[in-house]
């Protein structure tokens, strides 16, 4: 038992720092605060005219732009920038290699260089021949990699969490155990190793696998995506796993919970966070039932350790199919700030707006730490059992009572600011499918109804909002004194970062932005639809 405590405190022992030339995976850091350092950034661009045939860039249009990237057609995977390489996941629309036409649809991760935008290789996922049940035509690679040293890891459209050399083929070496590639060329990626998660652990995702992994030292979190079938209404698998620890250096399982089992709403699309808290190392994961649950990344004699679990749905909510739901699951990503957990819940952007809401919570409690406890008048001192679609029907007898051990620290379902005892469209909280961010006191999110959301952090009380007039699928980025949040329309919004709303500047992209603007540096990274941007002040494009 010591030896394997002492081997598990190895494996949990944090990984090397991100330099300043880096912004390694989603949000930066297994916290998740997307909140560089950065100086200097631009609050004007302009990102020049593309030919309407071909794609083709004119950068003699642009101004403050450094260099474009074609992605594909559709991109929703974040771009993440670490030992002088850009990653970003999109489909097949570019067609960069030529056994792939773009006509073929693929999921692909991108790898280009930083400092002139040129294509380095690609890692292709062939659409898996279940289709739209299990992987969506033309979604591509929907999450961003982790990127540490000469390795990256990712999960791709397929169900498989990936071990890539981040040099592909360029160094004339194939790295394995996995050494069964098609083709070994310089602008193909080297697979180091691979973990089929439908095949090895019955996993079924729905729609897509989405999840941006993290780690730490040298165990990986991954949510699987395990979720309903076709029907949308029974779990083709409610054993498989949701959420997994491997060893990230061989892909080995380490643990693995299925605890939503089949009380999963409809997908697991969220992302994983890690922080010490109160002592403990803990992965942080949100569940497709609307629940957060937290454990102890190193588990227990190689199963899970289960430390607290939180409900960010009211009981009396139910889900149905269509939008009318006012039960939701989470597809944002926790961020661990200051000691505190926060997190939003969502739904497929495919059923459109409906109501949310955004916790803080203390990961320090154990156990159900949720608002409330569902129980029967009858028997009021015994929770009821889980359900899926509603944890309280009131007709029944039933109630949601307050939980004397919650950890909610504050409650965002949005703010009755003019007093009339009702929350009108610009006082409420919605869906989103964003991560929040946190800087000098103040949380910003974006909510999937468009507005966008400034609170103080301590209180959780709105200090302003701003009604971007389209969706937002994407998260804020804070860095530089500056907040910058994109919309469906392709605008990317930019506030100074202040209690009161100082709206600097709205710049269009050309395009729908559903990703999130990162920053290394004096540089900005945005991917619209189509392209990838690298934004810098005074900036002469490449070559030009």
């Amino acid at each position: 038992m010591i030896r394997r405590l002492l081997r598990l405190a190895l494996l949990v022992t944090a990984a090397p720092a991100v330099t300043a030339a880096e912004w390694n995976q989603w949000g930066g850091s297994p916290q998740r605060n997307n909140t560089p350092v950065a100086e200097g950034l631009p609050v004007e661009w302009e990102p020049g005219e593309f030919d309407f045939d071909t794609g083709v860039w004119d950068p003699a249009s642009s101004e403050n732009v450094l260099w474009v990237a074609p992605l594909g057609s559709q991109s929703y995977g974040n771009p993440v920038v670490a030992g002088g390489k850009v990653f970003v996941g999109t489909n097949n629309g570019k067609g960069w290699l030529d056994r792939y036409p773009a006509a073929t649809d693929l999921g692909c991760l991108l790898a280009f260089d930083v400092a002139d935008g040129s294509f380095l290789w690609q890692d292709s996922s062939e659409k898996l021949p279940t289709g739209r049940v299990h992987d969506w035509p033309l979604q591509g690679i929907c999450c961003a990699p982790l990127v540490e040293g000469d390795r990256l890891w990712y999960v791709t459209s397929r169900g498989e969490v990936k071990c890539l050399d981040t040099e592909g083929f360029r160094d004339g070496e194939n790295d394995g155990p996995y050494t069964s590639e098609k083709i070994e060329a310089e602008n193909e990626a080297d697979v180091v190793w691979v973990l089929n998660m439908m095949k090895e652990l019955g996993v079924s995702q729905h729609n897509m696998c989405s999840c941006s992994v993290t780690s730490a030292g040298d165990l990986l979190f991954v949510i699987t995506g395990n979720g309903v079938d076709e029907g949308h209404l029974n779990l083709p698998n409610a054993q498989a796993p949701s959420f997994l620890c491997l060893d990230k250096r061989d892909g080995r399982l380490l643990w693995a919970d299925n605890t939503p089992g089949a009380n999963v709403l409809h997908g697991q699309w969220s992302s994983p966070a890690y922080a010490e808290l109160g002592g403990v190392p803990q992965v942080i994961f949100g569940g497709g039932d609307g629940w957060v649950y937290a454990f102890d990344a190193r588990g227990e004699d190689g199963k899970p350790k289960l430390l607290w679990e939180f409900d960010c749905n009211p009981k009396t909510s139910t889900y149905s199919l269509g939008g009318r739901a006012d039960r939701n699951h989470i597809i944002g990503t926790p961020v661990v700030h200051d000691g505190l957990v926060y997190i939003g819940v969502g739904e497929d952007p495919e059923h459109g707006e409906g109501v949310g809401h955004l916790w803080c919570i203390d990961p320090t409690k154990r156990g159900d730490v949720s608002s409330e406890i569902a129980v029967s008048l009858a028997d009021p001192d015994t929770p009821l059992p889980r359900r899926r679609i509603q944890a309280v029907i009131e007709k029944d007898g039933e109630v949601a009572r307050p939980n004397p051990d919650s950890a909610a620290v504050w409650h965002y379902p949005g703010f009755d600011a003019d007093g009339n005892g009702k929350l009108s469209f610009e006082e409420t909280m919605h869906r989103t499918c964003g991560t929040v961010a946190i800087k000098d006191g103040l949380l910003f999110v974006a909510d999937f109804s468009g507005l966008f959301h400034c609170l103080d952090l301590e209180t959780g009380k709105p200090l302003w909002t701003h009604d971007m007039l389209a969706a937002s699928w994407g998260s804020p980025l804070i860095a530089d004194g500056k907040v910058y949040i994109g919309d469906e329309d392709g605008d990317i919004s930019i506030f100074r970062l202040s209690r009161e709303k100082d709206l600097l500047a709205e710049i269009n992209m050309g395009n729908s932005v559903y990703s999130t603007p990162i920053a290394v540096g004096d540089t900005l990274y945005i991917a619209n639809k189509s392209h990838l941007f690298a934004i810098k002040q005074g900036a002469t494009p490449v070559g030009k």
